[in-house]
């Protein structure tokens, strides 16, 4: 087994995922970055592997990956997600099947898998990312599906913060508001920092930070930490 310690990020291919892969290897981890496309790294300590979270045994695949290339799981950050904002009634079944596919069934295998290998080493951590507007719902941002599937996410990381915080393993949540990443076309920008107090949108450093907080934090498990300009306090 390595002496060093080995985290697995998915939806690591850009954005939050790949700065948390630079962030997990300045740290001194070892990485398994996984996403549905990401391209072959040519750092040793680093493994991507191809693969849509939110299918049957890929998160099985992306763990049994991490075994065979490194021996061990320390972290799972759980970074892949979608978000679609539509009136409720617009929703579409399709819509229903893509969000609750990466946002919940991307989370529950993988985390199934890597909780697995941590309680055979005695710890681990797992770190979800919700949103803000799980537990903070904004008049302007229609977001059920968000709702449904983020707010699920906080609830089980307590849930499991506590089923096995005797066991060594810890669970946390970031919950960002609107963070200035490809996914948010450069014209949006003006009106999306206007949606946080603070006036500006989030950078992925920002939420970088977080985790890397929660990393080096023994004593904090359950924890939804927001990093949200504001916008869990009120507007």
């Amino acid at each position: 087994m390595s002496t060093y310690k080995v985290a697995v990020i998915t939806g690591a291919s850009q954005g939050i995922g790949a700065g948390l892969v630079t962030a997990y290897r300045k740290l001194g981890y070892a990485v398994v970055a996984t996403s549905r496309s990401i391209a072959p790294s040519d750092d040793a300590m680093v493994r991507t592997i191809a693969g849509d979270i939110s299918a049957p045994a890929v998160g099985g695949r992306v763990i049994e990956l991490a075994m065979d290339a490194f021996g061990r799981v320390d972290t799972l950050v759980n970074n892949a997600g979608v978000f679609v904002s539509k009136p409720f009634t617009e929703y579409t079944d399709e819509d229903y099947d893509l969000v609750t596919g990466v946002n919940l069934r991307g989370f529950f295998e993988i985390s199934q898998r890597a909780v697995e290998i941590m309680l055979a080493q005695g710890g681990g951590h797992v770190v979800n990312i919700t949103t803000t507007l799980a537990e903070q719902a904004d008049s302007r941002v229609p977001a059920a599906l968000a709702a449904l599937t983020k707010g699920g996410l906080n609830s089980v990381t307590r849930s499991l913060a506590i089923e096995y915080a005797s066991r060594g393993i810890r669970v946390n949540a970031v919950a960002p508001g609107v963070i200035r990443t490809p996914m948010h076309p450069a014209e949006t920008h003006d009106v999306l920092a206007g949606l946080h107090p603070v006036g500006r949108m989030g950078e992925i450093g920002d939420i970088i930070d977080a985790i890397v907080y929660l990393e080096t934090a023994p004593f904090v498990t359950g924890e939804i930490l927001h990093v949200d300009g504001g916008q869990s306090a009120g507007h």
